[in-house]
């Protein structure tokens, strides 16, 4: 079943199902992780090693909702030294102060940075519960739209949750919001979300075998639901792997991740593998 092997897109890989091992297709393309973060100064290099291990092209480096002090300086040096493998983003401390846009703007401008987060909107074990159409997020919003700039967002959606975000893309309908992690949402209201609102997308970040809820286990299926959605909408979706714990960055680790990602990936029609894997990042973000 060499679905992509044409394209030079496909290998083939063993995938348990059921307790048998089957062959599946294993994307073999450009790959951009679309999410991802640091957790000290010295993670990257195990990182950028592992990439070129597993030929990813790319990683895009966001901030942990303003938890750590360092982490612009470490995202800084990383695309100082490895300017052609790290993309930039812009770390929002406090999305509730009515200054942070006018101090994203200057950030912005200081490091060309291609996007803005990870902010932290809903995130329960952090007991945040932020409203994304509250007067200062709408700041942070109309800057988006007037720069080009997307919003990756950390918000675990309720009904409540999905409503105020609802709020805030119809309010700036230029702005692009990122949902990472798919809203630890299911794909029957991301799919209803996504159909009413054209500056949504969704990062599939941190949905690994290591997390709950997960895309796939380790050497498990595509979940089916998953696999139907994105597949129906294969422009609204980003791959990331959105490490941050140090023990995640050990070589075998990363290894396991970056495999069970073009895995992942594999299952997918290939034109489709091809947009979440790499082209809607390199859209949406501006990398060559």
């Amino acid at each position: 079943m060499r679905r992509a092997a044409a394209l030079g897109l496909a290998a083939l890989l063993t995938l348990t199902v059921g307790g048998r091992a089957l062959a599946v297709d294993y994307y073999t393309g450009p790959l951009i992780d679309a999410h991802g973060h640091l957790p000290n100064a010295t993670a990257i290099d195990a990182y950028i090693a592992a990439m070129r291990r597993h030929n990813v092209s790319r990683v895009l480096l966001l901030g942990v909702g303003g938890v750590q002090a360092d982490e612009q300086e470490w995202i800084d040096a990383a695309l100082k030294k490895y300017p052609d493998l790290v993309a930039a983003g812009v770390r929002v401390p406090d999305p509730t102060n009515m200054a942070a846009a006018g101090q994203l703007d200057v950030e912005l401008s200081r490091t060309k940075a291609r996007v803005m987060g990870e902010v932290h909107i809903r995130h329960a074990s952090r007991k945040i519960e932020r409203d994304p159409s509250a007067p200062a997020f709408m700041q942070i919003l109309k800057l988006s739209a007037q720069r080009g700039v997307p919003v990756v967002i950390h918000d675990e959606l309720t009904p409540a949750a999905a409503a105020s975000l609802e709020a805030a893309l119809a309010a700036h309908r230029q702005a692009t919001i990122v949902l990472a992690h798919a809203g630890q949402s299911k794909p029957a209201a991301l799919e209803r979300l996504l159909a009413r609102n054209a500056n949504l997308m969704i990062d599939l970040s941190g949905m690994h075998f290591q997390r709950t809820p997960a895309l796939a286990n380790e050497t498990g299926p595509l979940d089916r639901s998953w696999k139907a959605l994105i597949t129906k909408m294969p422009d609204r979706f980003l791959m990331g792997l959105d490490l941050w714990m140090a023990r995640l960055f050990e070589p075998a680790m990363l290894d396991r991740l970056m495999t069970w990602t073009r895995r992942v990936l594999g299952e997918l029609p290939p034109d489709v593998a091809e947009q979440v894997a790499w082209k809607n990042a390199a859209t949406l973000y501006h990398l060559d």
